[in-house]
């Protein structure tokens, strides 16, 4: 039977989605999205990402509930918008995704030992493969105690920061307000938000659907802002945005300042394991997009193998951890987060898109379909307003997707 197993309830589910999102944004994109909006600007640029992310969630759990199954958006813009508009959405997906494994792992080797971080980012990817292939209980149990270590670590920088005497509240206010650079800080920050939809890319292995998606998704979304917009808060109050654009290590800074610099190892570590959850949910749901894609043809169909005993698509997962260490072995971080930014925001414009097309729902108390429009809205603007390089990299590469698509089908159609 080639049929992945349901095992996954509502906790388990808001863990897995804590754990692909925790990490991202607290140890990664801070830096930049200040230097692009200042401190007021980096605060509104938070809340227009949690609040484009709120849409996209209230979308993709209508259609996680109706399309029970591996894929995500691949499957829903399959399903309602038709075969095209699925395969953007699985290439864009894996593409992007793809690169945010590159770089959670090489974030992970300069944490750890800076001056071998390649070597360590390719031993990162080996480890949380190999967790994976074990079968998705043990990826939530696995996450569910990096995420315990994660919010240890994130509510000492907060204590730490608030108590240390440095924190000064009228920083919060300085830098750029409203603005473009606004739009663009919210696109980089969207990449912290992203893994939320690793919930609905694991939809064949959760228990009851229809109920536990729609609860998980938005709960475990909730819980970042707030703790986002916490650290945020912290981080803008002790270092400035000044410095906060210019740091390598925000959250270690901020101990440093604060007065415990020798607690910055712990930070350092607890960085370590947060992007290490990141890192194996992220293999996780990247696998099992290449195994919706298989089954239709998408992409060589000896990718859609599942583990006869552990009921995993070991296949799809080995392919991606070889391409995700090829990358390792041969770029770096830089780019990687506008890039990545890009092709999701262009898959979670094809989930709102398809979620449209499912009508009213009187069973709802939200506007799911104003939602969905909001939704839409924000993923194009936020793509198109992120720094040039990314948008030309991430809209060259879905053109060459694109290009496949047609070519493929053409050569198809002369064979038959």
């Amino acid at each position: 039977m080639n049929q992945l197993a349901r095992r996954l309830g509502v906790p388990d589910a808001v863990v897995i989605g804590l754990g692909s999102m925790l990490g991202a944004g607290v140890f990664v994109v801070f830096a930049p999205a200040a230097a692009a909006a200042g401190g007021l600007g980096l605060l509104l640029a938070l809340a227009l990402a949690g609040f484009v992310a709120f849409c996209n969630a209230a979308s993709s759990a209508r259609l996680a509930a109706r399309y029970p199954e591996s894929g995500g958006t691949y499957v829903y813009g399959r399903e309602r918008l038709g075969p095209f508009a699925g395969f953007v959405a699985g290439w864009g997906f894996v593409v992007g995704k793809t690169a945010s494994c590159a770089a959670m792992a090489l974030t992970i080797g300069a944490y750890l030992w800076p001056g071998q971080a390649r070597p360590v980012a390719v031993a990162a990817v080996v480890a949380v493969t190999a967790v994976n292939l074990r079968g998705i209980g043990k990826t939530a149990g696995v996450t569910r105690a990096l995420v315990a270590v994660t919010l240890t670590v994130l509510a000492l920088v907060a204590v730490t920061g608030l108590a240390g005497g440095d924190f000064a509240a009228a920083g919060l206010g300085t830098g750029s307000g409203p603005g473009y650079g606004v739009f663009t800080a919210a696109g980089l920050l969207f990449f912290a938000f992203a893994g939320y939809a690793r919930i609905a890319t694991l939809g064949e292995e959760v228990r009851d659907p229809e109920r536990t998606i729609p609860r998980a998704v938005p709960l475990a979304l909730g819980v970042v802002l707030a703790i986002y917009l916490t650290l945020a808060v912290v981080a803008l109050g002790v270092l400035g945005p000044e410095r906060l654009a210019a740091s390598t290590a925000p959250l270690a800074d901020v101990v440093a300042v604060a007065g415990w610099p020798g607690l910055a190892w712990l930070v350092r570590a607890g960085a370590t394991v947060a992007v290490t959850g990141v890192l194996l949910s992220l293999v996780a749901g990247v696998g099992r997009t290449l195994l919706a894609m298989a089954r239709r043809r998408d992409v060589p169909e000896a990718l859609a193998a599942v583990h006869p005993h552990r009921q995993v698509p070991h296949r799809a997962e080995l392919v991606v951890a070889a391409i995700v260490i090829l990358v390792v072995t041969l770029g770096d971080v830089r780019g990687a987060i506008g890039f990545s930014s890009c092709t999701v925001l262009v898959y979670y414009a094809i989930a709102n898109a398809s979620a449209l097309t499912l009508g009213r729902d009187p069973a709802r108390k939200l506007p799911v379909q104003t939602l969905a429009v909001l939704g839409l809205a924000g993923c194009v603007l936020l793509a198109v307003t992120l720094p040039p390089a990314s948008v030309l990299a991430g809209f060259g590469v879905l053109a060459l997707g694109a290009a496949w698509y047609a070519l493929r089908w053409k050569l198809l159609a002369n064979n038959r």
